[in-house]
């Protein structure tokens, strides 16, 4: 297990994908080159980064974006990397079991097979799961010390990378309607950053 404090490629690597169809190519640049990593649009990454990457990108996003096109690009990215796991992390057996077990059950595995790898997104935080079938929301995830919230100070959450990647795979591992719903961020003020999974709202 690498050290703490580093986070896949995966948080860098899709939003390159992204920026270049939302912003264009010279936007994009300018990005990479605020944040100190034109050199990942030459070489992306292979392998786990430091999260002050992650972080420095992430808001230079908002810096040169704006709130909104930063969220949307992140989302855009989330659902990428997401994507990515379930073409080349999830093996296809496991990935067919879940989907044909009852969405409480399915949700219970896929977190803890989450929870196994999450030092690959969480970094330098802690992440936690808990399943509350009877007690509000059916699944509630905590990431508590998120590196990509450090010295962030927002009005609204600001953790649509993880959201999204969450989202993604529970839509398509455990039940086509889940959503997932930040309703804590450290960017906030909030001692934890806590996303609800739902596939019952509404």
């Amino acid at each position: 297990m690498p050290a703490p404090g580093r986070i896949g490629p995966n948080a860098i690597t899709r939003v390159a994908e992204v920026l270049p169809v939302r912003v264009g190519r010279t936007v994009t640049a300018q990005v990479f080159e605020r944040a100190g990593l034109a050199r990942y649009l030459r070489e992306p990454p292979q392998a786990m980064v430091d999260e002050t990457e992650v972080r420095r990108l992430h808001g230079v996003l908002r810096e040169a974006l704006g709130d909104a096109e930063a969220r949307a690009v992140a989302r855009a990215a989330g659902t990428r990397t997401a994507d990515y796991l379930l073409a080349h992390r999830i093996p296809r057996p496991v990935q067919r079991l879940l989907k044909v077990l009852p969405a409480p059950l399915a949700a219970r595995v896929l977190l803890a097979a989450i929870g196994r790898h999450a030092w690959t997104f969480a970094g330098s935080g802690h992440f936690s799961a808990r399943c509350a079938w009877r007690q509000g929301p059916p699944v509630v995830l905590t990431i508590r010390g998120n590196p990509l919230c450090k010295d962030l100070a927002t009005a609204a959450p600001a953790c649509d990378y993880y959201a999204a990647t969450f989202e993604r795979l529970f839509c398509v591992l455990v039940q086509p309607r889940s959503q997932v719903l930040e309703v804590a961020c450290e960017a906030c003020g909030d001692p934890e950053c806590r996303f609800e999974i739902d596939w019952q709202r509404g």
